[in-house]
């Protein structure tokens, strides 16, 4: 359920971007399946899983398609809620692929510094890959706080306090929300200054 969360999530966070820099529809499907899967592909890669078990989400394909399609078709439905709800989505997807990564990784027996870059590299992959191709500064490199909350989310995992389902959600709404709060207080981490 959560990948599905992230994927949709992401998804939409890519086509948002690609329309607000004006990509014609192939460039609105590419950066939205970039974003909704890249995050996955780079933790398979470092995690040593193969890259094609992307390939074996066929129904997120679809979903995702469809939810793209429905975007350009009519796109003023998904973006007025997106100016005013962006971020959220955004949290939302973070959240959900930073626990699944973080899972995947601790069932593999990584490491606890494996399990936290899993995470992190999850919740924030799909979303570097974006902002880079789109030619923007990616989020997470901003001062705002927002790859430190995906760390959380792995070290909890990796610390196996996640032992049940539903702290899994538990955990997923507790990231969210974090991130909606540093979003709203304008939370900042120090910069680094030469």
């Amino acid at each position: 359920m959560l990948n599905v969360i992230g994927t949709v999530a992401f998804a939409i966070s890519g086509a948002i971007v690609a329309m607000q820099e004006e990509y014609d529809i192939l460039g609105v499907y590419v950066l939205s399946l970039v974003t909704a899967f890249g995050g996955g592909a780079v933790r398979n890669l470092l995690l040593g899983l193969p890259v094609s078990m992307l390939w074996e989400q066929q129904i997120l394909f679809v979903v995702v398609l469809a939810v793209i399609g429905l975007m350009i078709i009519l796109p003023q439905l998904i973006i007025k809620p997106w100016n005013r709800w962006g971020h959220l989505f955004d949290a939302i997807g973070l959240s959900a692929f930073a626990i699944q990564g973080a899972t995947l990784a601790s069932e593999a027996g990584h490491s606890l510094a494996a399990v936290v870059m899993a995470a992190t590299l999850t919740g924030t992959g799909g979303g570097i890959i974006r902002d880079l191709l789109a030619g923007r500064k990616p989020l997470v490199f901003r001062d705002e706080i927002y790859a430190l909350w995906a760390a959380l989310a792995g070290f909890v995992v990796g610390f196996g306090w996640v032992i049940h389902p539903w702290m899994a959600y538990l955990l997923f709404m507790v990231i969210v929300v974090l991130r909606m709060i540093s979003v709203f207080y304008h939370w900042r981490l120090p910069k680094a200054r030469l």
